[in-house]
């Protein structure tokens, strides 16, 4: 049968990429690791230090998940070589549909691996600290950071990350006017550095009474949360403090006091702000860590051989620099503009699906490294 032609011929083209990313992804060294930390676990008094032992069963759990992923992978390959070889054996065209579905979620899943190799830069591991402005626009503009945010946590519920709203600002009618959220979970900010840039809707508003085409913008940035005591002096001088009453859809411990914080550094007129802690100290101590790993980021970028790995690629992000494009009328169609990655189903992007626009733009940042290399 040519379907099952065709599917041998796709499985086919499986084969030696499924051993190269069994070797990139460093099997051997996973499974040792495991052996180490288990063995780690075993010791008298690993428990009596609650932090360090919390760490070494999340890294554990990782790493099975990796080696378990990735061995399920293999297994079904050779499970779809089986179902093929039983089609032509019996010539059984029932069992066309069966492979094709196997078939589609073993190169899903090898696309997954794959995509996690490209994961190599230093902060790649950390938790993601995301960032929304609305444009102007007015109504339109905070109804479309809206949808953003809840795409973005939609996106994060499906890959089991957790998000923490720092700071939330609603727009006057509806939407959102700004937010600041944290992504928790392995890889988040290694994901989602490719959203940092202007993203742009283009659809007939339903805010505007003449029922024509708006187009929109808010802007997207994201950097790596980083937990280790970062080496940078800020001067008590160089910062001015304010306090301000906390507002937003942001959880149980949002309360209406002046409890909320925004630091302005004043050399560089950066500017974070944090409200969803308990109390005013603890938001200031959320806001200075993020402030000190803004301007590590800033030292850090003047090194050209470490940006591509912190800010995600060399670019402006001022309000030209879209990044991505969000069509729903006449048409519907989201396009990368860096990478020319685009899809029909505006609905299911909105809906969280975004992993076809990371899985490219890492791709297409790995393969730009190499073209520097080369």
């Amino acid at each position: 049968m040519v379907e099952l032609d065709q599917f041998k011929y796709v499985l086919g083209t499986y084969e030696k990429p499924l051993v190269e990313v069994g070797i990139h992804f460093d099997l051997a060294n996973k499974e040792q690791r495991i052996q180490e930390l288990e063995r780690k676990m075993e010791e008298p008094g690993f428990w009596d230090k609650p932090e360090e032992s919390q760490e070494s069963m999340k890294t554990l759990k990782g790493l099975k998940d990796d080696v378990e992923t990735y061995r399920q992978l293999k297994q079904k390959y050779e499970d779809i070589e089986t179902l093929i070889a039983m089609g032509y054996e019996e010539n059984d065209a029932s069992l066309i549909p069966e492979i094709q579905a196997e078939l589609d979620e073993f190169i899903d899943t090898y696309e997954g691996i794959r995509v996690k190799t490209l994961l190599s830069g230093e902060y790649d591991k950390d938790n993601a600290i995301v960032t929304l402005h609305a444009g102007a626009g007015g109504t339109e503009s905070c109804d479309w950071a809206g949808m953003l945010y809840r795409m973005y946590t939609r996106w994060a519920e499906k890959k089991g990350y957790q998000v923490e709203v720092l700071d939330y600002l609603d727009g006057d009618e509806a939407g959102i006017k700004s937010v600041t959220f944290q992504v928790n979970g392995e890889n988040a900010y290694g994901y989602l550095k490719s959203e940092k840039g202007v993203h742009r809707l283009v659809r007939i508003s339903p805010f505007n009474a003449a029922g024509k085409r708006q187009t929109s913008f808010v802007s997207c940035d994201v950097m790596p949360d980083i937990e280790e005591n970062i080496d940078i002096e800020i001067r008590d001088e160089d910062i001015r403090v304010d306090t301000y009453r906390s507002s937003g859809a942001g959880g149980q411990h949002i309360n209406k006091t002046s409890s909320a914080v925004r630091i302005t550094h004043l050399p560089t007129n950066i500017v974070v702000q944090c409200q969803n802690e308990r109390s005013q100290h603890m938001n200031k101590d959320k806001a200075m860590q993020m402030l000190k790993a803004k301007l590590y980021l800033m030292e850090q970028q003047k090194n050209a051989e470490k940006l591509s790995d912190i800010r995600g690629e060399v670019s402006d992000n001022g309000w030209g620099s879209q990044i991505r494009s969000y069509v729903l009328q006449p048409y519907t169609m989201v396009k990368d503009h860096r990478t020319n990655a685009e899809t029909g189903n505006a609905e299911q992007v909105l809906d969280g699906g975004i992993d076809h626009f990371i899985n490219a733009y890492l791709k297409w940042l790995t393969l730009g490294k190499k073209k520097e290399e080369e």
